[in-house]
């Protein structure tokens, strides 16, 4: 049995699994590999072994439930585009999934299928010449400065009040701030550093832990001098309640948002609790995810560069940030309009006798 790859580390990859399936008595020649029996090769050999554990886990669970139930059965060599073109139509008009969950399915399939090309397991990639579902690009919606008002003073006497104020004014995501850690608070500096996210297995059941942030990047925020203040007061309140647990403290993770016993925010919690209070304020359509939109909107309407939000929110780039938030604010435009205006005047001006 001969064994191929791009790289002698591919080969090795597959000369092991093929060894480590002879040895659970589960072993196929690649030509009769069902699809089903590649992806559980290519995920134990190929994903879980580099890839982040949500990575990983998110893969996995796409797999089994769209993935093999749909195309398992297929030899691998067997598999073709239209078998796939089928099963990616069916997800969108009989599973209703949207276009997004799709591109995304075909993106570990297509992953799946390379690595296989690779191996010279089969001779194309046959996900290559699918057509997918366009991909709408969803309107933002964040709140006005009447509803951050009215969010602000909803908060009021809420056990989450300081929670829900660090996550408006500091745009970061809702898992970043259920695991910011203790250290990650510079009070010196009057910075905030992010560099990790709270997660949670994907399967039933499944822990808590900690992993690095979407970017796999670190950011450094340099905060509004109330936040750092607020995150003075949690911090401060959090050793209170410590002292009064003893050792009943339950902080694991060293983590700034707590319950009064140490156990850290489910981020589903902090989603329902903010979706109530939206609610009140009427809006009831508003997701936790809107107050980074909330953030990002303000901050360029009072004159924050483009760069500087980008760094802030931590985008790949400023161009994908001028994409999501260039359009969307009509008071941006007027300023800008005003500016201009105030400039022809001056050299009009200056012209005159």
């Amino acid at each position: 049995m001969s064994f191929y790859g791009e790289k002698q580390t591919d080969a090795l990859k597959a000369m092991r699994a093929a060894r480590k399936a002879a040895d659970d008595g589960v072993y196929f020649e690649p030509s009769r590999l069902s699809l089903s029996q590649w992806l559980d090769i290519w995920l134990s050999e190929y994903v879980e072994p580099s890839a982040k554990p949500l990575t990983y886990s998110t893969y996995k669970s796409r797999v089994e439930t769209h993935i093999k139930p749909a195309l398992g059965r297929i030899k691998l060599t067997a598999l073709n585009s239209t078998q796939i073109q089928a099963f990616y139509n069916d997800l969108l008009r009989k599973q209703s999934l949207q276009a997004k969950t799709i591109k995304n399915v075909h993106g570990i399939l297509h992953k799946a299928l390379e690595q296989a090309l690779k191996l010279r397991y089969i001779g194309i990639n046959a996900a290559d010449a699918c057509t997918l579902p366009r991909v709408e690009k969803k309107e933002i919606k964040p709140l006005t400065e009447r509803e951050i008002a009215a969010f602000l003073n909803e908060i009021q006497g809420e056990p989450m009040r300081d929670f829900f104020t660090v996550a408006l004014f500091t745009g970061m995501r809702e898992g970043e701030i259920c695991g910011l850690p203790l250290d990650a608070v510079d009070f010196g500096e009057g910075t905030i550093t992010v560099k990790q996210q709270l997660c949670k297995e994907k399967q039933a059941g499944g822990k808590y832990y900690i992993a690095s942030t979407k970017s796999d990047k670190v950011r450094v925020l340099t905060a509004a001098p109330f936040v750092m203040d607020i995150l003075r007061g949690v911090i401060c309140k959090q050793e209170e309640c410590r002292a009064e647990m003893g050792d009943a403290w339950q902080n694991e993770f060293a983590l700034v948002f707590t319950d009064q016993t140490g156990k850290f925010i489910v981020p589903q919690t902090a989603l329902k609790r903010f979706k109530a209070i939206a609610a009140r304020i009427g809006r009831g359509d508003a997701r936790f995810h809107d107050l980074r939109h909330t953030y990002a909107v303000t901050a360029l309407q009072e004159g924050d560069s483009v760069k500087t939000v980008q760094q802030n929110l931590g985008h790949a780039t400023a161009s994908f940030t001028l994409d999501v938030y260039g359009h969307v604010s009509d008071r941006m435009k007027r300023e800008s309009a005003a500016r201009i205006q105030a400039y022809f005047d001056k050299i009009n001006s200056e012209k005159s006798p």
